[in-house]
């Protein structure tokens, strides 16, 4: 899993330009309004004249039956009839005129009767120039495009009979329609190109105000692929909208994968430890059984030497037998204190020794040690300095304690030299007791300083060997001061060297 989230990701696309996606939404939404108005345009040009033509039909046809229902009621020539006349001609633009039979005008809405009457007869009988085209028939009347190709004029006209004989002509000019259908295009052009314009400005803001927050999440997006969570989302608005909504989602995914990564770089972390750990336990393993072999290799080999020739009778006196005995049972002896010791460090070491935290007088224990070894210190005449007489009271676990002081007393004796002097010392600090045990002689290099402690390491091998020391002393002395959770240690001086530990200082009496 190592280097799983710091590996960089290849073909990565290429993200967006800023603006891009403003600018997509701006085209669309003017190509939109200008699409609309260019149609509106077209369908103006094409559609809108014809409309006015069919909804002018529409106008005459609405007029002639007004008409026609005055003159079947008799009211056609009443004065009560002028008002409905006159909004018909004004609101439709037409120009009427009926004619009796026998030629008489009956209503007109122009004052030049005469002219009105001989275009009348124009369009009846025909004419010579006058293109006429006829859109509408019935039984009454009939309804035509005509063009009068002298003045170049195009009309709508619809005659016709009337209920009661008469004859009805109404007209209304074309130009006016195509003048009305011109003047909306334009009109409809300059609304359109206006519209344009607005569109454009409007279309830009609300682009902005749709990309702006994806721009944004685009850019959050960018800085979590690399693994970066610190930039959060922030909504813009006080209404929340979807886009506020992913932003908010995607603060709890970075959130949520910023948890996630930190706990699979924890565990990552963690299974290195435990594989560095367990990797160190195989070489301390294999050291171990390396160091137990070649430490039992030597008394082994000597228990079998000596004990086939005691078989063979190599030497028949008894004081030969009693030797080899005395070289077998010594042999036996170390094996037997070095597979103690060994239980004493496996038990400390796996947390199995029962620790007993008891108050008791560390100077009477010294003194109690120093007793043990008085004959091998008298052999080795060496000079002793002990702690002060009064009492000094600790917390600890007496029986380890013991362990302790004798490891470094034992340590001392075989390892003094020059004047062969010892010294040991309690000092009072403020919440501990420092004991130490000092002994002229040679320093420990001081590359070998942090592997004195080591299981079977020993500084001098020839000399160990020569007083029967099998290097796990100083390692039971690291564990036990760990099961106390209290320091220990050396000091390299100029004349000797100091082994001290630490327990914690108990009530003095």
């Amino acid at each position: 899993m190592k280097g799983l989230f710091d590996k960089k990701r290849q073909g990565r696309g290429r993200h967006p330009k800023e603006g891009g996606l403003t600018r997509e939404i701006a085209g669309i939404i003017i190509g939109l309004v200008a699409g609309t108005v260019a149609l509106c345009w077209v369908l103006n040009t094409v559609f809108l004249e014809r409309y006015y033509v069919m909804n002018k039909e529409n106008v005459l046809l609405s007029g002639f039956t007004t008409i026609d229902a005055a003159s079947e009621d008799g009211s056609l020539d009443d004065s009560s009839f002028d008002v409905t006349f006159d909004n018909l001609c004004a609101n439709g633009n037409i120009t009427v005129m009926v004619i009796s039979p026998d030629r008489t005008i009956v209503r007109s809405s122009v004052n030049d009767t005469q002219r009105m009457l001989i275009e009348f007869t124009d369009i009846i009988f025909g004419g010579t120039q006058n293109e006429t085209t006829v859109l509408a028939q019935a039984e009454d009347y009939v309804i035509q495009r005509r063009t009068d190709t002298r003045l170049d004029a195009e009309y709508l006209v619809l005659y016709g009979t009337l209920s009661n004989g008469n004859l009805v002509l109404m007209r209304s000019a074309l130009e006016s329609i195509r003048e009305s259908a011109k003047t909306s295009n334009q009109f409809l052009l300059y609304v359109g190109i206006l519209a344009i314009a607005v569109s454009t400005v409007v279309s830009v803001f609300i682009s902005k105000r749709i990309t702006d927050p994806i721009l944004e999440l685009t850019e959050i997006s960018k800085h979590m692929t690399q693994l970066e969570f610190e930039v959060c989302y922030t909504p813009k608005g006080k209404r929340r909208n979807e886009i506020d909504e992913l932003g908010t989602h995607m603060n709890e995914m970075s959130q949520a994968l910023e948890h996630t990564i930190s706990e699979l770089k924890s565990a990552n972390n963690q299974l290195l430890l435990d594989i560095e750990k367990k990797t160190q336990i195989d070489r301390q393993r294999k050291e171990f059984l390396s160091n137990v072999s070649h430490e039992l290799k030597t008394p082994l080999a000597l228990i079998q030497g000596y004990a086939e020739g005691l078989k063979e009778c190599i030497n028949d006196d008894a004081q030969s037998r009693d030797f080899y005995c005395e070289v077998i049972m010594d042999e036996a002896d170390k094996m037997n204190q070095m597979v103690k010791k060994l239980l004493t460090l496996n038990q400390l070491e796996s947390g199995n020794e029962t620790i007993t935290m008891e108050r008791f007088d560390v100077t009477e224990l010294i003194r109690g040690v120093l007793h043990s070894v008085d004959i091998l210190i008298g052999q080795s005449g060496i000079t002793v300095t002990e702690c002060p007489a009064e009492p000094i009271y600790v917390w600890a676990d007496e029986f380890m304690t013991e362990e302790v002081v004798t490891n470094y007393l034992s340590n001392a004796i075989h390892y003094a030299g020059g004047k062969k002097e010892i010294s040991i010392r309690c000092r009072e600090q403020e919440k501990n007791v420092r004991i130490s045990v000092f002994n002229t002689g040679d320093p420990i290099p001081e590359e070998d300083i942090d592997k004195i402690w080591s299981k079977f390491y020993k500084v001098d091998k020839a000399r160990t060997r020569e007083y029967g020391g099998s290097g796990i002393g100083l390692s039971i002395v690291k564990a036990i001061m760990d099961s106390f959770h209290q320091q220990c240690g050396v000091i390299n001086h100029e004349d000797g060297v100091e082994f001290w530990f630490e327990l914690e200082k108990g009530k003095q009496s």
